[in-house]
């Protein structure tokens, strides 16, 4: 039995040098990512056993994502291979601010974009104790959609549970069409993950992020909801309780990638039926993964506990 497994889109990141436009950029670096990819990759290398569930053309971008996963230790065997599609793309630039880093999709027409229920090997999601899944995959297409929700009536109709993580992306939709489509899917899953700014801005949900974590759980009738909240940490609601986890502070190299390492260090600590611990091993991911290129989190179960422990490695001499 594997302990998660994930659906959605990955894919090829070209990240300009620091401080150069796209337009001006000589060379880029590459790198995979895609939110739910990035979660399963953090479990495998903290030694859970994690599968990815998408579809890729076996073309050179396909296995270049495939491969990366499975170097991590994620299970790709229930990947589709299609024979027509494409590989999606992003760009990114980093700048200091008042520019900030901007991110540019090119991702019409993937091959993930175009999954149905069809393309699913029910007994593999079936299979797992965790389902994990994001608000960005039914934003794809009307067939990702109905999959995500299969994916999630099959896990019920299993006993297993649900974690659901909003991740609204405006350029793929608007607020009003996310929350159309997302509310009948997040009802009563085992585990909702939301920014504060997204509860507002889809769900239209007023207050601080203790009281929107708190409204979640009345509302949609989840047994947990973690509202993050930036610096100001994360609280999680269970019932009428609230606890509030603070951020861990950390240098920054790359954001991408953080809310994903955040949600992998709660899937840890529920699967160890702790979710308070999980809290604190999210924050102390979604610090560590700040300090990678890239979207991937290269951090251990060791580098967490490093963190947690309040400690600071000193180099290895």
């Amino acid at each position: 039995m594997l302990d998660v497994v994930t659906f959605g889109e990955a894919m090829i990141r070209l990240t300009a040098p620091p401080g150069e436009a796209l337009e001006s950029a000589p060379h880029f670096s590459v790198h995979v990512g895609g939110a739910e990819a990035n979660v399963a990759v953090t479990l495998a290398r903290l030694g859970f056993r994690a599968g990815w569930v998408s579809k890729l053309v076996p073309d050179p971008l396909g296995r270049r994502v495939a491969g990366e996963l499975r170097r991590h230790g994620v299970d790709v065997s229930a990947v589709v291979w299609a024979s027509q599609g494409r590989t999606g793309l992003y760009f990114v630039e980093h700048a200091p601010p008042p520019r900030g880093m901007t991110i540019s999709y090119d991702r019409a027409g993937s091959a993930c974009s175009t999954t149905t229920p069809d393309d699913i090997d029910w007994a593999y999601v079936r299979g797992a104790q965790w389902v994990h899944l994001t608000g960005i995959t039914p934003a794809l297409s009307d067939p990702c959609a109905r999959t995500v929700a299969r994916m999630i009536a099959e896990a019920r109709d299993a006993g297993r549970r649900v974690a659901f993580d909003v991740n609204h992306r405006r350029k793929l939709w608007t607020a009003d069409r996310a929350r159309a489509t997302l509310e009948p899917l997040i009802e009563g899953v085992n585990l909702l993950i939301i920014t504060q700014d997204d509860a507002r801005e889809v769900f239209a949900l007023n207050g601080e992020a203790p009281d929107l974590a708190a409204a979640i759980v009345r509302r949609w009738r989840t047994d947990a909801a973690v509202v993050t909240a930036g610096a100001a940490g994360a609280y999680l609601a269970r019932g009428s309780d609230v606890h509030h986890e603070p951020a861990v502070a950390a240098g920054e190299i790359d954001r991408i990638g953080r809310g994903d390492a955040f949600a992998a260090g709660l899937l840890w600590g529920a699967l160890e039926g702790d979710l308070l611990a999980g809290m604190r091993y999210g924050a102390a991911l979604a610090a560590l993964a700040q300090t990678y290129w890239g979207d991937v989190s290269w951090s251990t179960k060791e580098d967490v506990l490093a963190v947690l422990d309040g400690g600071r490695r000193r180099p290895a001499r």
